[in-house]
């Protein structure tokens, strides 16, 4: 079996093992898709990403993404993760400070112009929730309604049904234990700190698609949340998010505008690469 370069990345925390982590093939362009899903199942994480050569002419590189079931469309750690990768492994952008990553969706840019870097938010679609599929939530996750504030469903190639709880606080009291899994996959929480914490938000994922009980961090959910804020006139200039802190992870996910993007936001984080070695598949 050929020898591949394999790097393991640890993504939206400054603590390395306390974010998301995140397995990637640097190069997998022959691998076939039966074979990347058995790796992904084999590596037991969230997400694992193939590092392909470009379609488009404008991207850097491509990616498809798994996770141990099923290929996803886009994922927000996944794209952080795989673009540090890229460049750990020594490969060097078209435009100075932009990485573009070619994936399921189109062509996702990277700003590596920030503090840490920071992908550029996919177009959201913004719709209510039933109320059938509320009450449903609410009862298997014994959420008291009077909690709820605001009941929507995203999409941002994810499709994310979102309660949106009157704190922080009530959002880390939800019990994750009462999922049943496949029914109540998708269920995100969101909720804000009060005036002056650390972070402004705190937000969880839980029975995410993976068919985990709950995701460390996502960058996807957070994209999702983000652009609905922005549309909604709610989205400071600058925000954090914690996630994943019922789990003992310091996931850190950064909100912010740019002049350079009108319209859209920026979800960065930090990346830590822990693994970089070689792969016999």
């Amino acid at each position: 079996m050929p020898i591949r370069r394999f790097i393991q990345t640890d993504v939206f925390s400054s603590d390395p093992t306390l974010g998301n982590g995140l397995a990637v093939v640097v190069d997998g362009d022959d691998l076939t898709t039966e074979q990347m899903q058995a790796f992904a199942a084999w590596t037991n994480l969230a997400e694992t990403t193939f590092l392909l050569p470009p379609t488009d002419p404008d991207a850097d590189y491509r990616v498809r993404i798994f996770t141990t079931r099923r290929e996803m469309h886009f994922a927000g750690h996944p794209t952080l993760g795989s673009c540090m990768a890229w460049l750990h492994a020594g490969n060097v952008p078209k435009k100075p400070e932009v990485v573009r990553q070619e994936c399921a969706i189109g062509i996702v840019d990277i700003d590596l112009s920030g503090p840490t870097p920071a992908f550029v938010s996919p177009p959201t679609e913004v719709s209510a929730m039933s109320e059938a599929e509320q009450t449903r939530l609410i009862t298997a996750m014994g959420i008291n309604r009077s909690m709820v504030k605001s009941a929507i469903v995203l999409d941002n190639g994810p499709v994310w049904n979102l309660f949106e709880l009157n704190s922080a606080a009530d959002v880390l009291a939800v019990d994750a234990t009462r999922v049943v899994w496949p029914e109540h996959q998708g269920l995100a929480l969101f909720g804000a700190y009060p005036e002056g914490s650390e972070c402004q938000f705190e937000t969880r994922n839980i029975a995410p698609s993976s068919g985990m009980v709950e995701d460390p961090i996502t960058g996807s959910l957070n994209a999702a949340i983000a652009c609905w804020l922005l549309q909604t006139n709610r989205l400071p200039d600058a925000a954090v998010a914690a996630q994943g802190t019922n789990l003992g992870r310091t996931g850190r996910v950064f909100y912010r505008q740019s002049p350079n993007y009108p319209g859209k936001v920026l979800i960065g984080g930090a990346v830590n690469v822990l693994i970089d070695g070689t792969l016999d598949l």
